[in-house]
């Protein structure tokens, strides 16, 4: 459809601070699961959060990248929220039968798919690299806690939660720089 001659184009908002913040809200508390900072029955909210805020918030704001162009944002975003719903889709469906190492064999193709997409960040922002090569640390040392046949809060798979903690962390960043540089139109937060 053309635009009348004129008239300014309606501005669109930047959907990745959207996608981050899901991400890095959802990571954070799976990731304090698989590190055993937190006790008590976990799974629910993690589930949620892997459905709304990680899975759809994502999802959304993919698609919203492919509105603007942004091949990496559209695949990124929405990738990572269909990651998150077939977490939560596994989790409801699986919970308490035994998959045998096809958990690791999923970690480690989110590891694949993960270190293609940060070669992809390399030439970008700082933050975007550091949060992707972050989650492929993170999904290599979890497939190989799979693999191991290891729990969440032991061994690698600890380990592994730790460095989610630390991805979590990065994706916030990369939410707020986004969202607080706009907001005061400047560079507040480097990256």
């Amino acid at each position: 459809m053309a635009q009348a001659q004129g008239v300014p184009a309606a501005k669109v908002a930047n959907p990745a601070p959207l996608g981050l913040a899901g991400f890095a809200l959802t990571t954070l508390i799976l990731s304090l699961v698989n590190a055993g900072l937190v006790t008590g029955s976990t799974l629910a909210i993690v589930v949620g959060l892997a459905l709304a805020y990680g899975g759809l918030g994502q999802l959304i704001a993919g698609w919203w990248e492919f509105k603007n162009g942004n091949t990496f944002g559209a695949v990124a975003f929405s990738s990572y929220g269909g990651f998150w719903v077939s977490f939560a889709a596994f989790v409801f469906m699986f919970q308490g039968k035994d998959a045998g190492n096809v958990v690791a064999w999923y970690l480690l193709a989110w590891g694949i798919f993960t270190f293609y997409m940060w070669v992809a960040t390399l030439k970008g922002a700082r933050v975007t690299m550091v949060i992707f090569l972050l989650l492929w640390i993170t999904f290599v040392v979890l497939a190989l806690g799979a693999f191991n046949g290891a729990a969440a809060g032991s061994g690698l798979t600890q380990i592994g939660g730790y460095v989610g903690i630390l991805t979590a962390i990065a994706a916030f960043y990369g939410s707020a720089r986004a969202v607080i540089n706009e907001e005061w139109g400047s560079q507040v937060l480097p990256g």
